[in-house]
């Protein structure tokens, strides 16, 4: 004999396991992308600090310089987003079964997990593109 709560409890802890690993593997993915993200934009500021430096020398800006370092975020958000929405909404009919009260292919979920990558791309290029802005030009035009 046991509680309606206990019978539930019970009945339910496979999808609460499914549903608390997958979150878990979501976050984590995240991260991984962020800081893979973070990596390439830094390496990538790194490479360029004599052609930014020399930018900053003939009178840009420090937003123009970020701007600049963001728009190149914003072009790997943009191609990753673009592959995989649709990579999502495909395969989006095989957790069906896991998902309560949203289809699989629900246009607010999706936009919100696209808004959210974007969100933690957007932090991520935003430390590379601030170092960038602060670059020095003489000790860049030194550098080699």
């Amino acid at each position: 004999m046991r509680t309606m709560d206990e019978q539930r409890d019970v009945t339910l802890a496979t999808d609460r396991l499914v549903a608390s690993l997958a979150l878990a593997f979501g976050v984590v993915a995240t991260l991984l992308a962020a800081v893979g993200l973070y990596g390439l934009m830094a390496f990538t500021v790194a490479q360029r600090t004599r052609e930014i430096g020399l930018r900053m020398a003939l009178g840009a800006r420090s937003g123009s310089v970020t701007w600049l370092v963001m728009k190149e975020v914003a072009v790997l958000v943009g191609i990753g987003t673009a592959a995989a929405l649709p990579a999502a909404w495909a395969l989006g009919g095989l957790l069906r079964s896991q998902l309560y009260g949203i289809t699989p292919d629900d246009p607010a979920s999706m936009a919100g997990a696209a808004l959210t990558l974007a969100l933690v791309a957007a932090i991520a290029g935003w430390v590379p593109a601030s170092r960038a802005a602060r670059i020095d030009p003489m000790r860049a035009l030194r550098c080699e």
